[in-house]
């Protein structure tokens, strides 16, 4: 793919792929509830639209907008504009409060905020805001001509930023990571270069384009392709959106396949005996065959059961793409069994996004992969993985010192996520560094891995491991509703909501039976000695969770403070 490899910036990568794949479809856009197909033709002139309008605002290049909103065309529309005129765009998740909004706003200096709805401007009162409703109207008639464009474009520098994206934050302010137009241009290059992606491809966008794994690999990854992008409808649609699409390609985070099979099981468990029955026939021969065995009635029970299972994701799906968090083993094998494939990979913001992944060919998901071409990965001597090569941020804004903390002299950037290196040069990690739980006679405990066979649990949705200052570890565990709800159903045991459910102490011995389970899995100085349920969901929204989902374990310490205390005194 020369004209990738030839780009300059991402502008020019828009370009030349517009004039590549003229009359190929560049987008499926959500209108009502039908889709409108839109050209890379149309997409070349809708993005002229929008930086006409951009510049006809005063913003040229070198300068700073955000872009607060759901993902949505018009959000990437805007986002394209800006880097064809060589505008830095910083993007704000919708979810976040008013005051993390405003503290991104204000310590990147951006000069405008287009907003995906108008509603969004209560978040940052008393700043120049433009919709993208406004844009897509003052787009019609607004002008930039190819004798004014033109120029512009091939001015933008390989080095210059592209984007500024600020860190979850899960202690702290968040710091905004530094991306240039060469990391994101050599990053796609080799993505291309180590998954079998093609032309005809067709990724489903479902995950907010404020993250760096959707905006790197499901926004400037396809167009650089020549392939095309559907946007769902969100959550409740996207089950539809599946069928009616047929996308090829979805990236996804392991909450919304752990919801997905979620949703598969409870509609089982509502089927005729005979289908339950094959079902879990199904099911189990097939893990058997995921895990390396052999089976006979494997082929059999594919057609009868795994054929409806993967028509579920439409006629051409090829595989799903996992990043953000660990993939539960179970999830991996559940789709596995029914031969839908998920490519779990890893990166971080940092590192624009993923540089480890696995391959079609060879994939492992108890692993992360191996690294991506042009990327180098190693360990340092207390297991923490770093990572070097283009993909790497220039830094965060305005911070050298924490630049310089995790950007060695020798160019090595510290993940702080503790790894293992494999024989076969697949990596696989192990925990976060900062969440090694020091016990109080002196063991290390890998909180992670306990967590995540706590939540192989189909009774329990999270898990929060403590231990500093102990001599053992504590827990947080927070049960599946739903499951949760079945089970007292099936108990007869009164009807209540669920912060009362889990008070119950028939639950209370069901989530103990599963926390045992566990332990009999693991050391006895990492075994889980006393937990508490809690009765509400984690959310963003609440401040338990980043954007991306991951738990802010600082904040769920703070927030359960007094039961932690308890754990302490008994």
């Amino acid at each position: 793919m020369e004209y990738l490899e030839q780009s300059t910036s991402l502008g020019d990568l828009l370009r030349r792929s517009c004039l590549h794949w003229k009359d190929t479809v560049s987008h499926h856009v959500r209108v009502g509830k039908d889709y409108q197909a839109v050209t890379y033709q149309e997409l070349w002139e809708k993005v002229r639209g929008y930086a006409a309008v951009l510049h006809a605002e005063g913003l040229r290049r070198g300068d700073r907008i955000c872009i607060l909103g759901e993902t949505s065309f018009d959000w990437a529309v805007t986002d394209w504009a800006a880097q064809t005129l060589g505008i830095t765009t910083i993007p704000i998740y919708p979810t976040l409060p008013p005051n993390q909004a405003q503290y991104i706003f204000g310590d990147c200096e951006a000069a405008l905020v287009v907003l995906g709805s108008e509603k969004l401007g209560d978040k940052l009162p008393g700043v120049r805001t433009l919709t993208t409703e406004q844009l897509a109207e003052r787009a019609n008639t607004a002008t930039l001509t190819d004798e004014e464009w033109m120029p512009i474009i091939a001015s933008v520098g390989f080095e210059e930023l592209a984007t500024i994206i600020y860190t979850s934050g899960t202690t702290g302010n968040p710091k905004g990571a530094m991306l240039c137009h060469r990391t994101f241009v050599r990053l796609l290059t080799g993505i291309s270069q180590s998954v079998p992606l093609r032309h005809g491809d067709t990724f489903l966008s479902f995950l907010p384009l404020s993250h760096v794994f959707e905006r790197a690999n499901g926004h400037f990854l396809p167009i650089a392709l020549g392939a095309t992008v559907a946007y769902s409808g969100g959550l409740a649609s996207v089950g539809n959106d599946l069928v009616r699409l047929n996308p090829t390609i979805m990236l996804v985070v392991p909450r919304f396949l752990d919801a997905m099979r979620g949703r598969i099981l409870d509609a089982m468990e509502k089927a005729p005996p005979l289908r339950q029955k094959l079902f879990a026939m199904a099911l189990r021969e097939g893990t058997k065959k995921f895990r390396g065995g052999t089976s006979l009635l494997h082929p059999i029970l594919d057609a009868l059961v795994g054929k409806k299972v993967r028509a579920r994701l439409g006629t051409n799906f090829r595989f799903f793409v996992s990043g953000g968090a660990a993939l539960p083993a179970q999830t991996a094998e559940f789709f596995g069994a029914f031969g839908i494939t998920i490519l779990q990979g890893y990166g971080l913001t940092e590192t624009c996004s993923g540089v480890c992944l696995n391959r079609v060919e060879d994939n492992d998901t108890s692993t992360l992969g191996v690294p991506l071409a042009g990327v180098e990965m190693k360990l340092a001597e207390d297991g923490e993985i770093l990572v070097r090569g283009d993909c790497l941020m220039l830094g965060y804004y305005n911070l050298p010192e924490e630049t310089a903390a995790v950007i060695d002299a020798d160019g090595w950037f510290h993940s702080g996520d503790l790894g293992v290196k494999l024989p076969d040069g697949k990596y696989k990690i192990t925990d976060r560094k900062k969440d090694i739980l020091v016990l109080s006679n002196g063991k290390n405990v890998a909180p992670q891995p306990i967590e995540n066979l706590l939540r192989e649990s189909p009774y329990i949705q999270e898990a929060v491991l403590f231990g500093d200052e102990l001599d053992h570890i504590v827990g947080l565990v927070l049960p599946d509703e739903a499951a949760i709800g079945r089970f007292a159903q099936e108990q007869g045991l009164p009807a209540g909501d669920f912060a009362s459910l889990v008070e119950h102490d028939a639950v209370k011995q069901l989530i103990k039976t599963e926390v045992d389970k566990v332990n009999k899995k693991v050391a006895d100085f990492e075994k889980v000695k006393k937990h508490a349920l809690i009765g509400k969901a984690f959310s963003v929204e609440g401040g338990e969770l980043t954007p991306s989902l991951k738990v802010k374990r600082r904040v769920v310490k703070e927030m359960y403070a007094e039961v932690l205390k308890g754990f302490a005194r008994g």
